[in-house]
């Protein structure tokens, strides 16, 4: 069976609706335009990376954030902003390369990583804007500091955080080189069971209150469309 490629966000559609999976990520016939918070979501990140990257002054609406992100200008080391990374799988061995390699295992996007290599200390921010933290995830993290300590061997140490913008909180963890396997190991078994629904083409639904939000209007769980 050819390899699959993934992404944290396509495996978990998966999680959250085989069906959503099929429909966006396997016959392609439906695509997500989003909704207003994800393009919300999009322009806040593309404020903070000109803010850190080119020192373009914030948008009136989202001075909000400026304290927050100068905090994280401070931190010594290379920023880099919106950096994508991917990785190859060979056997049991995983390699860097680029976030359009043809053929990559996974790939994504850190919306802030600042790395200090002469220290083996590095930084990894995820912007989030949601309400609040109630919900957090912080397995995105583990996988992009899995990734990161691949790209950037000689760093030992991650200081990664959820940055919550419009609630103003920031969910911590600390990552070292030592656990790539254990950060990666949960997102194993959600890649076995995308597996076992390839090899079968079985891709029941999930119902959910997220259904009514659900491109996929042919789903008989879908309000819009039915």
């Amino acid at each position: 069976m050819k390899p699959i490629s993934w992404s944290y966000s396509s495996l978990k559609t998966f999680q959250q609706c085989p069906r959503k999976y099929y429909h966006l990520k396997i016959k392609k016939d439906v695509q997500d335009k989003g909704s207003e918070a994800t393009l919300y979501g999009k322009e806040v990140h593309k404020a903070a990376e000109d803010y850190i990257r080119d020192g373009v002054a914030l948008p009136e609406q989202f001075a909000f954030i400026k304290g927050m992100l100068d905090s994280l200008n401070r931190i010594e080391g290379t920023k880099h902003c919106e950096y994508e990374m991917g990785l190859l799988k060979k056997g049991d061995s995983l390699s860097p390369c680029g976030f359009n390699t043809k053929g990559f295992w996974w790939r994504g996007i850190a919306d802030l990583l600042i790395v200090n290599e002469e220290k083996g200390v590095a930084h990894l921010v995820d912007y989030k804007t949601g309400k609040n933290a109630k919900y957090a995830d912080t397995q995105q993290l583990d996988v992009l500091a899995a990734a990161t300590f691949i790209h950037f061997p000689k760093i030992h140490t991650i200081k990664s955080a959820l940055l919550f913008v419009v609630s103003n909180e920031f969910i911590q963890k600390k990552h070292t080189a030592d656990m790539v396997d254990d950060y990666l190991a949960p997102q194993q078994q959600q890649l076995a069971r995308l597996e076992v629904a390839i090899e079968n083409d079985t891709w029941n639904p999930v119902t959910s209150a997220l259904c009514r939000f659900c491109p996929v209007t042919s789903c008989e769980h879908n309000t819009k469309g039915n």
